[in-house]
């Protein structure tokens, strides 16, 4: 079965991040970088951001 990918907005809701916020977090190696989908368009695969998140919990 094919990997869903998530757009930034879908990101911004499950994680509670602004972009700005997620972008900074990227810069310092934190948070999973997305993927391309197209010449313009990138997504975060499911499983990487579920996985940011369990990793997040203490």
């Amino acid at each position: 079965m094919a990997e869903k990918h998530l757009r930034r907005p879908a990101v911004e809701e499950i994680t509670g991040l602004s972009r700005s916020a997620i972008y900074d977090l990227m810069a310092r190696d934190e948070f999973p970088r997305p993927v391309k989908l197209t010449a313009k368009a990138v997504a975060w695969p499911e499983s990487a951001i579920a996985a940011w998140l369990k990793s997040r919990k203490t």
